[in-house]
């Protein structure tokens, strides 16, 4: 006896169906594809045969899943999404292999979204209604429009804010030290002296600012819709103050994230290591200068988010 249930208009001929999932009205399923436990496949549907769907998967009206698609848990996949899988289709004519396509483990994708093939849409990532991707998006990024674009960050909580570093110099002394809840993460709010020959700001390695640097460089002439950062460090310091114009830098511990916007001179975020780190919306004028704690060494680096979630794991078990 099945545990799930197939409306009788739904045309499925597969059998590796998981237990309460739903498959309504007028639906085709065809025999190799695989559908996980508690997923919801709405009506007027298509699923070809290399298709793998996960636990707990949303799939609204009018979708057509096409082979090379893997869609990971927790997934919701709006009304009238179209993925693709062959970059230059041609009647009769097939390639080897189709494309694969992964939409990661919570990722959500709004209505009449195209997504083109061989892209990843990463982990709790947001794709606006009506988006065309045609490059993978990071892990809980939101993107919008036609080509889609970064926008904006999933916050790791419906109920937290943006950390804008405004609202810190409203509330806050001047040469103060704020907690972002992230990790140990702190925005730093530096001595700042106002004068008719200029401007001044001044920090102290060691005392204000909790390493010595080795290493420093300079991002500029970032194109606005650029996003810059993407990874974390085993062992390296980093601490960033956008002295000229404005970015935003998205900060993640693996359980929190908060943005942090950088619009003063005097304004500065430190990251310890272990902290993945984003930087985008940057203006046309901006300068951002990095201090880092060690030389280069490219093995330092964490460039996969699942990696990142790795070391943290990794690092808890052996502290």
């Amino acid at each position: 006896m099945t545990n799930y249930f197939i409306h009788p208009t739904a045309d499925v001929q597969t059998t590796k169906i998981g237990s309460n999932t739903r498959v309504w009205q007028f639906s085709v399923v065809l025999p190799e594809a695989k559908i996980g436990d508690d997923a919801n496949i709405c009506s007027h549907c298509l699923i070809e045969n290399d298709v793998i769907i996960g636990n707990r998967v949303t799939v609204k009206s009018g979708v057509q899943l096409w082979d090379g698609l893997r869609i990971g848990d927790d997934v919701f996949i709006g009304p009238n999404v179209t993925f693709t899988n062959d970059k230059f289709p041609r009647s009769k004519i097939y390639p080897e292999a189709f494309l694969e396509t992964r939409i990661e483990a919570g990722a959500s994708i709004g209505g009449g979204a195209v997504i083109l093939p061989g892209v990843v849409v990463g982990m709790g990532a947001m794709v606006g209604a009506g988006a065309v991707v045609t490059k993978s998006v990071p892990p809980h990024a939101i993107v919008t429009g036609c080509p889609a674009r970064i926008t904006g960050y999933v916050e790791s909580s419906q109920n937290d804010a943006s950390f804008d570093s405004r609202t810190v110099q409203s509330t806050q002394n001047l040469d103060s030290v704020t907690r972002v809840g992230v990790g140990g993460v702190t925005l730093h709010n530096f001595k700042f002296v106002g004068d008719m020959r200029g401007d001044l700001s001044v920090g102290e390695f060691s005392r204000e600012i909790p390493f010595e640097p080795k290493r420093y460089f300079l991002v500029f002439n970032v194109p606005s819709e650029k996003t810059r950062g993407e990874h974390a460090h085993y062992e390296c310091h980093q601490f960033l103050i956008c002295v000229k114009g404005s970015c935003s830098v998205v900060v993640d511990d693996g359980v929190q994230r908060r943005e942090v916007l950088l619009d003063k001179p005097n304004l500065g975020v430190y990251l310890p290591p272990l902290t993945w780190g984003i930087q985008y919306k940057y203006s046309s004028d901006a300068v951002l200068l990095v201090f880092a704690s060690h030389y280069y060494e490219a093995g330092d680096y964490i460039r996969s988010y699942d990696d990142f979630l790795s070391a943290i794991k990794s690092a808890k078990i052996t502290s």
